[in-house]
């Protein structure tokens, strides 16, 4: 048996998330398809993060346990072929030991947001950004963000549905930057609830817009409360960008 590390890059549009749902397709499920096609084993593929229905990712790292011999660029290779033409593609596989874990051993994580901050509607970037049509105030948003910055307990920006044991987590960075017409919000953690990313940007929107100010987004944070959120934003402009190991 020989475990394999994977890098994963893919459109979430036509997903229900990563993780295998039995209402809809999932990354998770075209993965572990294609591992059933290449050597007609029941592999699970176990990811490091788990994207909600239409969020994206540049590289999500996962590992699959194979008892057929075959080399990591043979399989990635095999995958690929198996994979299209769902948009998910293998960017990298390698082996690693019996006890690296895509999820336990991670000991950080990384998502992007964006947002085109722009009157006209999107062409080439729709369902792959956020499209906000008022002007917003990325130096403002990121003043606000520094807020959030630390450990605090999130339940403001948590999902009802989190299934995480505790609401408290510790946010380690997070940027806003304007370029252009594109609005980028980077976060980092050792990981996220249920819909944090989402709604940690939903309510910076309105700071940017000018309908909360920094006092009004520290408040809601404070309030611990899901009815303080001021906005849960869509999930076409969020991305898993990274996954960080010893």
């Amino acid at each position: 048996m020989t475990r394999f590390a994977l890098t994963i890059e893919y459109d979430g549009r036509p997903f229900m998330g990563w993780q295998r749902q039995s209402h809809g397709p999932s990354v998770q499920q075209a993965l572990e398809e294609a591992v059933t096609r290449i050597t007609g084993e029941e592999a699970a593929v176990h990811g490091a993060g788990r994207t909600d229905a239409g969020v994206h990712a540049i590289a999500m790292r996962a590992h699959v346990d194979i008892e057929k011999a075959i080399r990591p660029f043979r399989l990635m290779e095999a995958l690929n072929a198996q994979l299209r033409p769902a948009p998910v593609a293998v960017l990298a596989c390698a082996e690693v030991a019996d006890d690296w874990h895509a999820r336990f051993s991670c000991i950080g994580r990384a998502y992007e947001y964006r947002i085109v901050n722009r009157r006209a509607p999107l062409t080439w970037d729709k369902g792959l950004s956020w499209q906000f049509a008022k002007p917003l105030d990325a130096g403002a948003m990121h003043g606000a963000a520094q807020a959030l910055v630390g450990r605090h307990d999130f339940t403001t920006f948590r999902s009802v549905h989190c299934q995480a044991e505790s609401p408290v987590k510790t946010l380690d960075r997070i940027s806003v930057s304007r370029h252009g017409d594109e609005i980028i919000i980077e976060t980092a953690a050792r990981s996220f609830l249920h819909h944090q990313v989402r709604s940690m940007v939903g309510c910076l929107s309105m700071v940017g817009e000018g309908k909360w100010s920094a006092r009004d987004l520290k408040a809601a944070l404070d309030a611990a409360d899901r009815k303080a959120l001021g906005l849960n934003a869509p999930p076409d402009g969020l991305y898993f960008v990274e996954a960080k190991y010893p």
